[in-house]
């Protein structure tokens, strides 16, 4: 082993732990064993781009914490329960300021949809934050579980008010992360019931439209049509006659759309 004699040696770990460790897809989780701990933490990891997810995993034997080096395939010394402590507390603070950053953007989305601002990027938007929170909730709620067992585990051997505070931490990034998708998906439904005033207030112009120009296109056809004995084809006042017959035909139709409009 690459660090010190303390440690046990790998062969020497059980191999459905040692699997654990290796698999980068495996769930934050804590498992002790006879001499030794096994610690997996995976966590959201922050970058400029987005959210991403790396696994660590622990080991832990007389009081001290090794990391897994995924590169050697071997663990290296990490230090005490202070250094351990210290490595979380990077990440959750990291996690927590993310976390900050899209809340920003989900109250400015917000104002934008009050102030009847519809924007095109709003889905896309929307989609990227959701995707984000949810990986964050899922991770931190696993987390949450595994760091749990791990204080009960070695609570005699911890600094409790740092690792308190540590926990404290962690369960208010699950707690913001979960109300901030709460938030999108109050902000969504808006977003949608602000789209469906807008398309049917579309669809109603439309048809206002069409019922105007309906009696005139049933006029002009028929007097349109290619056929003998067209009644005022041969008089000299035949189109003010038939604009008269359109305006009576219009009539109708113009009051049943004001009545229907006036409902609304």
């Amino acid at each position: 082993m690459s660090s010190t004699q303390d440690a046990p040696e790998k062969k020497n770990i059980n191999r459905y732990l040692i699997d654990d460790i290796e698999n980068e897809e495996h769930p934050s989780d804590f498992e002790a064993a006879n001499g030794y701990a096994i610690f997996i933490m995976r966590l959201p990891h922050i970058t400029e781009s987005g959210v991403k997810v790396i696994s660590d995993a622990f080991l832990i034997s007389n009081d001290r914490v090794y990391i897994y080096n995924r590169k050697k395939k071997d663990f290296d010394k990490l230090g005490d329960f202070s250094a351990l402590y210290e490595f979380i507390d990077v990440k959750i603070d990291r996690v927590l300021a993310k976390l900050a950053k899209l809340d920003i953007e989900i109250a400015k989305m917000e104002d934008e949809l009050y102030d009847g601002k519809l924007k095109k990027e709003f889905a896309n938007n929307w989609l990227s934050f959701k995707k984000e929170l949810v990986l964050i909730e899922r991770l931190m709620e696993h987390f949450l579980v595994a760091f749990r067992r791990f204080m009960r585990h070695f609570r005699d051997k911890l600094d409790l008010f740092a690792y308190k505070d540590l926990e404290e931490h962690i369960e208010r990034a699950l707690h913001l992360s979960n109300n901030a998708i709460k938030k999108l998906d109050y902000l969504y439904n808006f977003y949608t019931a602000k789209m469906s005033d807008k398309t049917n207030s579309i669809i109603s112009f439309l048809t206002i439209i069409s019922g105007i120009f309906l009696p005139l296109t049933l006029v002009t056809g028929f007097f349109g049509m290619n056929t003998g004995g067209l009644p005022f084809s041969h008089d000299p006042e035949g189109t003010l006659k038939v604009a008269i017959i359109f305006l009576v035909f219009e009539i109708p139709f113009l009051y049943i759309l004001w009545r229907l409009a006036k409902r609304d």
